[in-house]
């Protein structure tokens, strides 16, 4: 369990590809310890198993599953990846809960910059998750906690000030450029719930 509140980035060192799996290498500044092998690290919003440390760096494998529902099938070498790890008991919750479970991805349809805050139109590509997407609701791009402005069919808005652009690599994003999307959790399930 995440909390979508991000200090800390990684770069892509290293990228091995198989047909149904990848093997990820990021160097990052963040400490990871022997005790942190085997717990859930926040990649770019994906829920993924510590599984070696090598100083500053850190690797992760990625199942079949993983790569159809994110955008680490288009991952490329030194590409910034925002990084989190789990909640810990009694840590203060300032974003809203996230799995690590990425829904889909979406599209950076358009960026438009006001007072230094970026004001970003995304179009989500699978039109099924569109009944997810709540005006004022909360959302998870790459990992970072968010919420949505407004709606309109496939597409929403978000509004990133600078602060989290600062911190994150959505100050990196360019228009049609694929993000990892978790929902709102307790939408869904309210949603399911109520059909």
């Amino acid at each position: 369990m995440f909390n979508g509140i991000i200090y800390n980035t990684g770069k892509v060192i290293s990228v091995e590809k198989t047909k149904r799996s990848m093997f990820i290498g990021i160097l990052t500044n963040t400490i990871f310890k022997k005790k942190d092998l085997g717990s859930s690290i926040s990649c770019n919003g994906v829920c993924l198993t510590l599984v070696r440390i090598n100083k500053k760096k850190i690797y992760f494998y990625l199942s079949n599953e993983t790569l159809k529902r994110s955008n680490f099938k288009t991952i490329k070498i030194n590409q910034n990846i925002n990084l989190e790890k789990s909640l810990s008991y009694g840590k203060i919750i300032s974003g809203h809960f996230t799995q690590g479970h990425v829904d889909t991805v979406a599209k950076v349809n358009q960026i438009s910059i006001v007072d230094k805050t970026w004001l970003i139109k995304f179009k989500i590509l699978d039109k099924n998750f569109s009944k997810y997407l709540i005006e004022k609701g909360s959302i998870s791009i790459n990992g970072v906690s968010l919420t949505i402005s407004n709606t309109k069919k496939r597409y929403f808005n978000i509004n990133v000030i600078p602060h989290t652009l600062k911190l994150t690599n959505l100050k990196d994003l360019k228009k049609n450029d694929l993000v990892n999307v978790e929902l709102d959790i307790f939408g869904k399930y309210i949603y399911k719930y109520s059909n």
